[in-house]
């Protein structure tokens, strides 16, 4: 059973992704790469001096890849649903049973509404500072949550909110990802 579905490959997909997959949760994104940072270029992204889209989401896919989830770009999710043990995702040609899902669509909320998640009057999912929606572990980010305040670096910040709640859960304890030179792999050989 995957752990963790998160619908979108943008930042806010990506970030989510990147942190559950690195401290072993499964994690299946489901990417149709249709995010708008395609049209964008970063000069405004912390850490980064000037980046197409582009290049930023094919660098953060093979990240996200590098950690250990799975990046699907050619199922599109049409459905989401509540179960008994926590969701079941539904593509075109399959069906997932996860324990949580991180929405990452953009603005559209659709897939959210449809699950129950409530909105706001300004029509974007209403969420908590961990971004938890009003469905017990799942989760809204990025342009899904904030009206008409979409940049990439809030998204990504999101998503890792997202993770961290998830893997705070999962541990049982507040869970802080914070790597130090000594734990991390590509330093030390």
């Amino acid at each position: 059973m995957t752990q963790v579905a998160v619908i979108g490959g943008g930042p806010a997909g990506l970030s989510a992704a990147l942190f559950t997959a690195k401290n072993g949760l499964e994690t299946t994104v489901f990417d149709t790469d249709e995010s708008w940072l395609h049209k964008a270029h970063l000069f405004n992204y912390l850490g980064i001096r000037s980046i197409s889209g582009d290049e930023f989401l094919a660098v953060a896919r093979g990240q996200v890849e590098d950690r250990g989830a799975d990046v699907r770009t050619d199922e599109e999710v049409s459905a989401v649903e509540s179960t008994d043990d926590g969701f079941r995702v539904g593509t075109e040609t399959d069906e997932y049973d996860v324990q949580y899902v991180v929405f990452a669509t953009g603005a559209d909320a659709s897939l959210a509404s449809d699950l129950g998640c409530e909105l706001t009057e300004a029509e974007t999912v209403d969420v908590d500072l961990s971004m938890e929606t009003s469905v017990e572990n799942a989760y809204a980010t990025g342009a899904l949550v904030r009206d008409q305040e979409w940049e990439a670096i809030i998204s990504a910040g999101d998503g890792g909110a997202a993770a961290l709640d998830i893997l705070s859960k999962e541990k049982g304890e507040k869970f802080h990802d914070f790597d130090t030179p000594e734990n991390v792999p590509l330093l030390n050989g």
